[in-house]
């Protein structure tokens, strides 16, 4: 099969490997879609020994199985199902787990891809093969970021969102439709700020006079998380949604040092989250249809991803 191979120092090449095998509890599936994420950059320097790409729409490829010759999404986290979290319904945060498909084992950025049964999400007919990778990332983690939020901060109050990349984006409908209407944009990128501005989100003008009831920090970057510990009200949330594997070095200055207000992690989400998200999809379909602004095949993968890593798309897609 072809696959996008990430050399580092920049390069991808599109090369070709054996069909990977499906172990015991595993199916293959057969790639249809993969969304590109901010995630993966990284690897764009670094490099990769296995294959990413992590919010894949696929084909189960298993004569006899159940599931044969149907849409699903895959769910990152393999998760046991019997830990005390698993248990609970935070398959997310699985006591045993430690594969993330396309993160530390083979993912989506090729033409196939090994799949344990317990992440095989089944795709309804009425989801485009266009918009269903969004519900893993873009719907998923940023409606779970605003659902772990509601259960310290009311609905209703002041959001800011920080980035503008599709997990930003992601956040703008997400929050939306939450219960809270009232969302402004941090995003120093003009192409981008302006699609959150035609999704509805008001532009951050920093200052003193105004704060924030939840502020979410999609970016990663310490400059936007600094702001955001600045702008959330009293009593309000911080969510640290963006990826950084450096050290965050923060100022307790007199912006933060007499104010009360919690800060959240969130990471990825539960899969019982799964039915109210493909909810929220079919809710704002046109919004998130936006997002998506580029399908391409693997021979124009390599050249769309470092096109994407400059900030000059938002989501695109790999259609194999």
């Amino acid at each position: 099969m072809r696959v996008a191979e990430f050399r580092g120092d920049g390069l991808i090449e599109i090369g070709e490997r054996e069909l990977p095998p499906a172990g015991a509890g595993e199916v293959l599936v057969r790639v249809l879609r993969c969304a590109l994420c901010g995630s993966d950059l990284k690897l764009l320097q670094k490099g990769a020994d296995w294959i990413p790409g992590h919010e894949i729409l696929g084909r189960v490829d298993r004569p006899g199985h159940p599931l044969h010759g149907t849409r699903v999404l895959v769910y990152i986290p393999v998760f046991c199902g019997t830990c005390a979290r698993c248990r609970a319904g935070d398959t997310h945060l699985c006591d045993n787990g430690t594969d993330l498909i396309g993160w530390n084992r083979p993912g989506g950025y090729g033409e196939a891809v090994a799949v344990p049964e317990q992440c095989l999400l089944p795709v309804p007919d009425d989801i485009p093969d266009t918009l269903a990778p969004l519900l893993l990332d873009t719907i998923g983690t940023a409606a779970h970021a605003v659902r772990l939020a509601r259960r310290v901060v009311a609905s209703g109050g002041r959001v800011l969102i920080l980035g503008a990349g599709p997990i930003g984006m992601g956040a703008i409908l997400a929050a939306r439709a939450l219960g809270f209407p009232d969302i402004t944009i941090a995003e120093p990128r003009d192409g981008r700020r302006q699609a959150a501005i035609a999704l509805g989100a008001a532009t951050f003008v920093p200052g003193p006079s105004r704060r924030f009831d939840l502020v979410l920090e999609s970016s990663g970057h310490p400059t936007a998380r600094q702001t955001a510990i600045e702008q959330v009200q009293a009593h309000g949330a911080v969510v640290l949604l963006g990826e950084n594997d450096n050290p965050w070095p923060f100022t307790e200055n007199k912006e933060i040092r007499r104010k009360d207000f919690w800060m959240l992690r969130s990471f990825y989400f539960p899969i019982g989250d799964y039915a109210a998200n493909l909810e929220l999809l079919r809710a704002n379909q046109e919004g998130y249809r936006r997002l998506v602004d580029a399908e391409v095949g693997l021979d124009q993968f390599p050249e769309t991803f470092v096109t994407f890593s400059r900030g000059d798309l938002i989501k695109p897609m790999l259609a194999p």
